[in-house]
C-alpha cells in the first residue's frame, strides 16, 4: 500500500466524519451539458491511409478506471487507477498507480468531479512518463516524430474536464505526435442530428481512410486539435474520433496518421490502436483487489467510528442492487464507460 493511499485514506475520514456531522453540503459543483457539434459530411474530405506493418517508433497511451469501492445516495468512495501502456512493435511495457477518492454529493456530482480526477490522472502519469529520467522508458528512438502519445477522450485542454495545457506544450516542444481517441462520439452529430461518424463512414467506399477535418482546432473553446474521424483496420467496422494536436496539422495527415494501422489489427480490439486497449485492460484491478480495498475501506471506517452510520446509509440505497444479486457495489457500478 502506497503513501498516497494512507493520505487517501485519512482524508477519507476527515470528509466523511464532517458528513456524518453536518451532513451533504449544496454542492458548487456546475454540472455543464457537453456541446453538440452538427456538421454536413463532405466526402471530399475523405482521404485513403497507407497501410504499414511495421513501425520504427513507438506508441504511448494512457488511460484511468474508476471503481465504486462503496456507495450511498450522497457520497461514495472510489479506486481511481491510471495506467499506461508503451507498444513499440510486439513488445509491451506498462504500468500502474492507485489512489482512494472519496466524493461527497449526489450520483451527478460525483460522476463529474470523478471526470475531472480521471483526466488529471491521465495528465500526471503522461507528463510523468515524458519527464526526462522516464526516457529510457518511452524513447527508443533519436527523433521524437517517431513517437506517439494517444489520450483517451477529446483533444480538450485547459479546466473542467480537460486535459493539462503543460501535457499539450511538452508534447509540442518535444515534437511528439499527439493524437486523442474517442472510444464513443455522441457530440458528432450531422446537419439531420444523426450520428456524424455513421453517416461519414456509409459515404466511404475505402478500406482505410480519414476525413479531416471535422472541425479545426479553437483554442479560444479549448479544442486543441483537429476534429478528424479515422478507419484504421480494413477488416473492421469501427470508426472513431481522432483529435490531432494542432502544430501537428501543418504536415500531412495521411502520413501522420496512417501507422496507426499497425497497431489496429490486433483481434482483441480489431480496427481501435492496441496501445489504447493495453492501458484500458492494465487500468482495470482484479476482483480480488477491490475486495481487498472494499475490507481496507471499512476497517478505516471502523477505527473513526463511522462503519455503521454509513452501512445504514448503504443500505437504503442498495435494494435495487440486491435485486439483481449484487452484493458489493464495484461489481455493478461503473463510470465514465469504464468499469
Amino acid at each position: 500500500m502506497s503513501n498516497a493511499i494512507d493520505i487517501d485514506f485519512v482524508e477519507m475520514g476527515k470528509k466523511l466524519s464532517l458528513y456524518v456531522d453536518k451532513g451533504r453540503l449544496a454542492s458548487a459543483y456546475e454540472v455543464k451539458e457537453a456541446p453538440t457539434l452538427s456538421v454536413r459530411p463532405d466526402a471530399s474530405l475523405i482521404k485513403p491511409l497507407s497501410k504499414h506493418t511495421d513501425f520504427e517508433g513507438s506508441f504511448l497511451a494512457v488511460d484511468c478506471s474508476t471503481r465504486t469501492i462503496k456507495r450511498a445516495n450522497n457520497w461514495g468512495i472510489y479506486l481511481m487507477r491510471p495506467a499506461y501502456a508503451v507498444v513499440r512493435r510486439r513488445v509491451v511495457d506498462w504500468g500502474f498507480k492507485e489512489r482512494i477518492y472519496t466524493v461527497i454529493g449526489d450520483a451527478r456530482t460525483r460522476s463529474n468531479f470523478l471526470t475531472d480526477v480521471r483526466i488529471e490522472l491521465e495528465s500526471q502519469m503522461a507528463l510523468e512518463l515524458l519527464h526526462p529520467r522516464n526516457e529510457r522508458v518511452y524513447y527508443e528512438y533519436g527523433d521524437p516524430r517517431s513517437n506517439y502519445l494517444l489520450l483517451d477522450g477529446g483533444g480538450y485542454f485547459g479546466g473542467e474536464r480537460k486535459f493539462r495545457v503543460s501535457l499539450y506544450d511538452r508534447c509540442q516542444e518535444e515534437g511528439l505526435n499527439l493524437l486523442a481517441v474517442c472510444k464513443n462520439s455522441p457530440a458528432l452529430v450531422d446537419e439531420r442530428g444523426r450520428d456524424f461518424i455513421a453517416s461519414v463512414s456509409s459515404m466511404s467506399n475505402r478500406d482505410l481512410w480519414v476525413y479531416h477535418p471535422v472541425k479545426k482546432a479553437d483554442k479560444d473553446k479549448a479544442l486543441y486539435g483537429d476534429i478528424a474521424v479515422i478507419k484504421l483496420c480494413p477488416g473492421s467496422p469501427h470508426v472513431f474520433r481522432c483529435d490531432i494536436m494542432d502544430y501537428l496539422t501543418k504536415q500531412d495527415v495521411v502520413a501522420l496518421l496512417s501507422p496507426l494501422t499497425c497497431i489496429s489489427e490486433d483481434p482483441r480490439c480489431l480496427g481501435y490502436p492496441i496501445a489504447l486497449f493495453l492501458a484500458h485492460e492494465f487500468s482495470g484491478p482484479s476482483d480480488s483487489m477491490l475486495l481487498s480495498y472494499h475490507d481496507r475501506v471499512e476497517q478505516n471506517l471502523i477505527a473513526e467510528g463511522l462503519l455503521e452510520i454509513l452501512k445504514n446509509e448503504e443500505r437504503a440505497s442498495s435494494f435495487a442492487d440486491e435485486l439483481h444479486g449484487v452484493r458489493h457495489a464495484y461489481s455493478w457500478e461503473y463510470w465514465n464507460d469504464q468499469f
